[in-house]
This record gives structure tokens, C-alpha cells and sequence, in this order.
């Protein structure tokens, strides 16, 4: 298992940076020092490693959401976790990765579009929700609307038409949009909040 791992850490690292379609199963061999015939014992074919790897990266990320949820204060302060999530999350990934997928990973695409329909609206529903209870954000707010909202400003940074690779980070881009979203949300007492949030991290 552990060459396995290794494998599908390798490979998604390189399909974050150069995408899908550039990166060959001689590229991964090569970078991780190891015969092609290596990957191959474990993967089919590079239609099932991307699937792997893609499959694998949303389960992480997901994990990392409930724990956001957990170990935060309040609503607030998952945001602010979720922000720094982020930041480490899209750091060294490009906006083509999921035009590639969409493209020439029927699979690895379908298995993205389960997780953000799925988990992911979950996930930012219920963060309005506990907004809502502890006074955070306002209590009129349609959180369905803005469920709906939030995932598409999500993947506006996937869209290099919008946001061009050589002018903007993925990472910022998420970050000053998450920000912008929750400053809308918020009561008098969420706005504070997040001033009071924003001293500790200065």
C-alpha cells in the first residue's frame, strides 16, 4: 500500500501543476524513480490513476471539512479554517486540472461532481445553518439560494477565462471570494467576530 500511496501523491502533484493531459505514466515513473512497469502493477491504465488520485484528493478534502466543523468555535471560525484549507489546498494547482478531467476523465470528472453536489453543498449548507443558530449570520438569510451561490463562486477559479493562470492564484482567488461570501452573511455580532478573528491571525 505504501508504493500505492506513493504513486497517487506523485501523480496528483504533477496533474495539479501541468494538468492531466500533459503528464504521462513515463513523467510520474521518472519522478518518483521507478519503472513504469511499477505503476502499472497498480494501475491499469492513466485513466484509472487520475480517477485515483482525484477520487482520493476529494476524500481528503472532505475529511478536512468535517474537522474544520469540529474543531471550530462557530460558524466563523470554520470559515477561517476552511480559508487556510484553501490556501494549502490550490497553493500549487492550475484552473486547467478540471477542464482536463471534464475533457479525458470521464470518471475522475464524475467522481468531482458527486463530491461538490453531494459533500461539498452539504457541508456549506450546514455551515449557513449553524450561522443562522449561534447569531452569526443574519437570521432572514434564503440558504438555499446562497448554498447554491457559494458552490458556484467555488468554481469560478477553474474557469481561466474568468481568473487567467498567469495573473491570478487559485488560492487568492478562493480566499478573497470565501471572505467576500461570509461578509454578506454576517450579523453586527458575525461582523465583529470576524474582526475579533482577523486579530488573532495579524
Amino acid at each position: 500500500m505504501e508504493i500505492q500511496e506513493r504513486i497517487l501523491d506523485t501523480a496528483f502533484n504533477l496533474f495539479s501543476q501541468f494538468g492531466t493531459r500533459s503528464i504521462t505514466m513515463d513523467d510520474i515513473a521518472q519522478k518518483m524513480g521507478v519503472s513504469k512497469k511499477t505503476l502499472y502493477a497498480h494501475f491499469a491504465d492513466k485513466d484509472e490513476l487520475v480517477t485515483h488520485a482525484i477520487s482520493r484528493h476529494l476524500l481528503t478534502i472532505d475529511k478536512d471539512c468535517k474537522e474544520n466543523q469540529t474543531q471550530a468555535e462557530d460558524a466563523i471560525g470554520e470559515l477561517f479554517l476552511v480559508m487556510q484549507m484553501l490556501d494549502k489546498q490550490f497553493r500549487n494547482m492550475k484552473p486547467f486540472v478540471l477542464l482536463d478531467l471534464q475533457r479525458y476523465h470521464a470518471a475522475a470528472y464524475q467522481a468531482f461532481l458527486s463530491y461538490r453536489d453531494n459533500s461539498l453543498q452539504s457541508t456549506i449548507r450546514q455551515n449557513l445553518e449553524r450561522g443562522i443558530r449561534e447569531g452569526l449570520y443574519r437570521s432572514n438569510l434564503e440558504v438555499d439560494i446562497l448554498t447554491r451561490y457559494r458552490l458556484a463562486t467555488a468554481m469560478l477559479c477553474f474557469q481561466p477565462d474568468v481568473f487567467a493562470p498567469g495573473l491570478y492564484e487559485m488560492s487568492k482567488v478562493q480566499r478573497i471570494l470565501l471572505e467576500h461570501f461570509l461578509y454578506g452573511l454576517v450579523s453586527s455580532k458575525g461582523f465583529e467576530r470576524i474582526e475579533a478573528y482577523k486579530l488573532q491571525l495579524s
